[in-house]
């Protein structure tokens, strides 16, 4: 890095942010009676405040030239050095969309009593030993695979590090779609599709009886949420992998369909008819302390030595 590193600082707003005041008569109710449902909020709240503030100091004692952004879209003008993401998983994830491959990132977990921060290499008690390490690059970098998503030939995103969930736009009603994998196809009936590369494979991939890919791993699994068997046929392409240069095909039958790129802030509509194209993207995402992240928490690992699946 130059000797004056150009940092772009993401930070999450908490909820107490987003509605404390007037502007939420409810949620000043329900914290003054101390009600369960908003448990912890105020003390996240004071946690990221701290780590924020603890992430300007440190920058600016190592002589960094630190931008500062709370949105969900930076618009700074690169290019960075480094792109610190202060909140949690979810701060990391969505601001990795701004982010190429020739970028690395870090994120600090700036909540970790109420926050898994599984992406996070750093903590509100540790920020400056990690951003230290980060810049004077003792931090290691990992790869992680990204997938593209296609509609109907047009790229809508080269940058899915979670997982896509493609259904009918009304969680309770059925979603109708071909899937086709390889020279498989077939015409099923369900709660929908999810599919994402290696990264997401411990979320909603995992909770839908998926696979926990290595983290290196390149591959994309596909996992069919609550699918309908009838009463003398079940479907073939419940879940599985592709590796690089295959594809999973999904054409809608349906004129509400959707898909949700990395959770719930960009929904794209699929009208019936439309093809969704899934493989993975040329665009990976690089990383800082994942590696020392899988040291603290083995149990990863030991997911991910399952033989039905390989790197």
């Amino acid at each position: 890095m130059s000797s004056r590193p150009r940092i772009l600082v993401v930070y999450k707003k908490t909820t107490y942010q987003r509605y404390r005041g007037g502007s939420s008569e409810r949620l000043t109710k329900l914290l003054a009676e101390n009600d369960v449902s908003v448990e912890n909020l105020v003390e996240e709240h004071e946690s990221h405040l701290e780590t924020l503030e603890r992430t300007r100091a440190v920058l600016e004692r190592l002589g960094a030239d630190a931008t500062f952004e709370h949105d969900h879209q930076p618009t700074s003008a690169g290019p960075w050095d480094l792109v610190v993401t202060v909140g949690g998983d979810g701060t990391l994830l969505w601001n990795s969309h701004a982010v190429g491959a020739d970028t690395k990132m870090v994120a600090i977990n700036s909540a970790p009593k109420t926050s898994v921060g599984y992406f996070c290499a750093g903590r509100r008690e540790n920020v400056e030993e990690t951003l230290t390490a980060a810049l004077e690059g003792r931090l290691k970098a990992t790869r992680l695979s990204r997938m593209q998503v296609q509609i109907d030939g047009e790229i809508v995103s080269k940058r899915i590090l979670n997982d896509i969930l493609f259904s009918h736009s009304c969680p309770a009603a059925a979603s109708k779609y071909v899937l086709r994998v390889g020279d498989v196809e077939e015409s099923q009936l369900s709660s929908g599709i999810w599919a994402g590369p290696a990264a997401g494979s411990t979320a909603a991939q995992r909770s839908a009886g998926g696979r926990v890919l290595p983290i290196g791993s390149r591959k994309i699994q596909w996992v069919v949420r609550e699918p309908y068997h009838g009463l003398e046929e079940r479907f073939a392409l419940v879940r599985g992998v592709i590796g690089p240069g295959e594809a999973i095909v999904i054409k809608s039958k349906m004129r509400e369909g959707v898909i949700y790129l990395d959770g719930a802030n960009r929904v794209i509509p699929v009208d019936i008819g439309s093809v969704i194209t899934l493989e993975e993207s040329n665009e990976p995402l690089h990383l800082l302390g994942l590696e020392r992240r899988h040291r603290e928490h083995p149990h990863r690992a030991a997911l991910a030595r399952d033989p039905l699946i390989d790197s």
